[in-house]
């Protein structure tokens, strides 16, 4: 996210906010329960698939002790992955956090222990230095972009913080959700595009969301059934490692 692309900077926020607006006015609608509630089955299935996934990611890379490891997550949100992640080992003084909206960061500055670094505003301008971390993480923000400019100019900055022997981690649309048209997928050729020096493993994860809540309301089994099939997988999980 440069300065020197406002007007792409400003369509983000104005997509997030947009998103924002459509949770609240079907919460509304509906009187019912959040959608992205981790009380829901689908997305309690969605979440711990993701996790596992993830976990054998870092085993199969020799990570097997995460305390002296140093992450940023590029849109860090209301900080629920950063929480994950100090679940999983890493130290609070190890993680930052860059998001650009202002009601995000507070969340997450609400959640998150003081000792979490946590940045609010342009990740570009976020002044990190070059090699300094371990591992980069972004869920769901290429997805976001809709300038190819921007998305290349983000991931060579972001590449750039990650030290020789690191990686960064992608989780993201692998296609286009035809119900929005503020997101569209990110194949993988544009993933080895847009990192062409990183060793990629990548996996299909997550049952396409508005199966996973059909099925998951019959029961939460069915999730694990139905996303056997890789075809109603609709995210991508990319391991994307920097020589040493």
């Amino acid at each position: 996210m440069n300065s020197s692309c406002p007007d792409e900077t400003d369509a983000v926020a104005r997509r997030y906010a947009r998103r924002e607006q459509a949770a609240q006015a079907r919460a509304a609608a509906s009187a019912g329960p959040d959608r992205y509630s981790l009380l829901q089955p689908d997305v309690w299935q969605t979440v711990q698939e993701r996790q596992r996934a993830m976990l054998r990611l870092l085993a199969a890379q020799g990570w097997h002790d995460l305390s002296s490891r140093r992450l940023v997550e590029v849109g860090c949100g209301a900080g629920g992955n950063l929480l994950e992640f100090l679940r999983l080992g890493f130290l609070p003084e190890h993680l930052t956090g860059l998001e650009l909206l202002p009601e995000r960061h507070t969340q997450a500055r609400r959640l998150l222990p003081d000792g979490v670094t946590l940045r609010l505003g342009d990740a570009m301008q976020a002044g990190l230095a070059p090699a300094s971390v371990d591992l980069v993480f972004q869920s769901t923000v290429f997805s976001s972009l809709l300038d190819d400019d921007f998305q290349q100019r983000l991931a060579e900055v972001m590449w750039g913080w990650v030290r020789p022997g690191g990686a960064l981690l992608w989780y993201d649309f692998a296609f286009d959700n035809p119900r929005n048209p503020d997101v569209r997928g990110v194949p993988l050729a544009r993933v080895r595009a847009l990192f062409p020096q990183a060793r990629l493993q990548a996996r299909r994860v997550t049952l396409a969301p508005p199966i996973a809540r059909r099925v998951c309301r019959w029961h939460p089994a069915l999730y694990t059934l139905c996303n056997a099939l890789p075809l109603l997988r609709t995210h991508r999980l990319v391991w994307l490692g920097k020589p040493a």
